[in-house]
C-alpha cells in the first residue's frame, strides 16, 4: 500500500458545492456542456504538488468518439457546440488552437480554473 494510493485512483469529481449551488456561470451553462466539462475534469490527475508527479493540465484531450454514445452530445454539432460554450464562459481553454483538430493532432484542454473554486 502506497502513502497516495487511494488519491491516484479515485472514482469521483470534484466539484465544490458553492459551483453547484452558488455560481451563476454555472447555472449558464447548457447540459451538454456541463456533461463535458464533468467528462474533461475525469481525466485531470490531479495538481503536480508531489515530487514526481506531473500533472495533465494542459494536455487533456477528450475525443468525440469516448462521448458520442450520450443523448447530449450524440452529434460533432453538439460535441463542439459544447467546447465553444465553455471556453466563452472561461471554464476551459485549448492548448493547440493552431493545429487543433486536424488529422492526428487532437485537442487538447486545460481547465482554468476561473470558476470552479478548490476548497
Amino acid at each position: 500500500m502506497g502513502k497516495y494510493k487511494d488519491e491516484d485512483h479515485s472514482s469521483y469529481v470534484r466539484i465544490a458545492r458553492c459551483v453547484l449551488f452558488r455560481c451563476p456561470e454555472w447555472r449558464q451553462l447548457s447540459a451538454r456542456a456541463k456533461i463535458f466539462y464533468l467528462y474533461l475534469k475525469a481525466k485531470y490527475n490531479g495538481p503536480s504538488n508531489r515530487k514526481g508527479h506531473i500533472t495533465n493540465n494542459g494536455s487533456i484531450q477528450l475525443h468525440f468518439s469516448e462521448l458520442k454514445d450520450l443523448p447530449e452530445l450524440k452529434s460533432r454539432k453538439a460535441f463542439y457546440g459544447a467546447v465553444r460554450e465553455l471556453e466563452a464562459s472561461g471554464w476551459i481553454k485549448k492548448t493547440n488552437p493552431e493545429r487543433s483538430g486536424l488529422f492526428r493532432n487532437p485537442n487538447t484542454y486545460r481547465l482554468t480554473w476561473q470558476h470552479d473554486k478548490l476548497e
